[in-house]
């Protein structure tokens, strides 16, 4: 409610709040409580500077949203200045209102999938399904084959870093063999030191646009406990190779998007492929039964994304030869008996079809009558981040019930090998007596989908 040369004062507030907010806090004109407290407090203070900021871009970004925009952070004030002087709430307040407003601008300005796109997606599906008659194995592997980019790319490394201890290496200080001289300036223009910090970073230039010059694609290996690779694209941009840009993403490195993989037991790989005149960034993610392969724009923001998805079934077997684990790589021969034992729970737990596989609600060997440590009988118990747990089933031994587990590194997959696979046994109710036996399994492509959609969680936008 406002009156000719004032105001009533809650309008006032809202006003002066909405305001600063939007210009960054000016903390001379503190009035609230909420206000004097987010000026005394400096990452609080941050916080609402990189709100003004993400407010300004999500505006421009999206013209035909401000009015909900406005609406929504006038209740948001609201709700934050709730907190009055509690540093904690504010903190999670404003982190809170960044990640709603950060998904809302990637809503906005992400890269919408056109007819092309779709054309390349439903492509690669046929490619793979025409593969799948002649190697049912790796139809998906044989058909990215045939999709390789036919531009001119170089790849250089950076220099290793002088002090050993930092597992980490520098932009380089000379120009690379296969660099232009030109290229080579907007390198240097182009603050890429930073990548180098982050780990092993290896640099490759290659035209992803198709405008006649080199883009820049840049991997970035983090050793130690971690085992990550980040990848990211840069954009040439006259005299220099410019970032994508996210408002608030506090999981990002530098402010910028990244895409990462592990090396840590997951069967995640990057890469690239040209199709219908267009560069694409593949993101491939595999697990048991089920490979996904993402077809990502590689220098926009990507949030729906062509999708191919391979699921496949496997026939497992035992192998009668088995390694002992005690690092000596000695081998044995299974009793026939048991082989026969561990094959039977594999076929009757239906573990080789995993899009039909059903974890049971009933004990998986019986109870006994003390009914002392009832719930060691429903599961193997927890699993490891490192490996995929498949599924539990019984296995009889003889006259006794064991319970185990079949394991795999997410569909990890050789020519030579198959897959490798590992079942893992126990005697309920007793602890110490574990046995772990080998699986292998040879695999078929049954069903090949394409759709357009969000990526799945943990992977990260491009």
């Amino acid at each position: 409610m406002f009156i000719k040369g004032s105001c009533v004062v809650p309008a006032c507030a809202l006003l002066f709040a909405q305001t600063a907010w939007a210009n960054g806090m000016d903390c001379e004109k503190a009035q609230s409580v909420v206000e004097h407290a987010v000026c005394a407090d400096k990452p609080l203070y941050g916080l609402d500077a990189e709100m003004g900021s993400t407010y300004r871009k999500l505006m421009k970004a999206a013209p035909q949203a401000q009015a909900e925009l406005k609406s929504g952070q006038r209740q948001w004030l609201k709700t934050r200045d709730g907190c009055a002087d509690d540093i904690a709430c504010l903190h999670q307040q404003y982190q809170d209102r960044l990640q709603t407003l950060h998904a809302q601008w990637i809503e906005a300005v992400a890269y919408k999938p056109d007819d092309i796109d779709r054309e390349v997606m439903e492509d690669l599906r046929q490619r793979i399904l025409k593969m799948i008659d002649d190697n049912p194995e790796f139809a998906l592997e044989r058909a990215l084959g045939t999709l390789t980019s036919k531009r001119n790319e170089s790849s250089f490394s950076g220099d290793p870093s002088k002090d050993n201890a930092y597992d980490q290496t520098t932009f380089p200080k000379t120009r690379p063999e296969g660099v232009s001289p030109d290229e080579w300036k907007a390198l240097n223009a182009s603050g890429l030191d930073s990548d180098a910090e982050q780990g092993q970073a290896t640099y490759t230039l290659i035209d992803l646009d198709g405008d006649g010059q080199r883009d820049l694609f840049v991997s970035t290996y983090s050793g130690g406990t971690g085992l990550v690779n980040s990848y990211e694209t840069l954009h040439r941009n006259g005299a220099r190779f410019t970032r994508r840009k996210a408002p608030y993403d506090p999981e990002a490195i530098n402010g910028r998007y990244s895409l990462s993989t592990s090396d840590r037991g997951a069967n995640q790989s990057v890469g690239w492929i040209e199709s219908h005149g267009r560069m694409y960034v593949t993101y491939f993610n595999g697990s048991y039964g089920t490979d996904r392969l993402y077809l990502l724009n590689p220098l926009k923001i990507n949030s729906q994304i062509p999708t191919v998805t391979v699921r496949y079934e496997y026939r497992l077997t035992v192998p009668a030869t088995q390694y002992a684990e005690d690092n000596n790589n000695s081998s044995y021969t299974l009793e026939p008996g048991l082989q026969a034992a561990l094959t039977e729970a594999l076929t009757q737990s239906n573990a080789g079809n995993p899009q039909q596989l059903k974890q049971g609600t009933d004990p998986l060997c019986p109870i006994p009558a003390s009914g002392q440590g009832d719930d060691d009988y429903y599961s193997y118990g927890a699993g490891y981040y490192a490996i995929e747990s498949v599924t539990d089933m019984p296995v009889t031994i003889g006259n006794e019930c064991f319970i185990a587990r079949l394991n795999n590194w997410f569909g990890s997959y050789s020519e030579k090998d198959g897959l490798p696979a590992l079942l893992t046994l126990r005697k309920p109710g007793v602890e110490g007596q574990e046995r772990s036996y080998s699986v292998n399994g040879r695999r078929r492509a049954t069903q090949v989908d394409a759709t357009i959609g969000k990526a799945e969680e943990g992977i990260g936008l491009f």
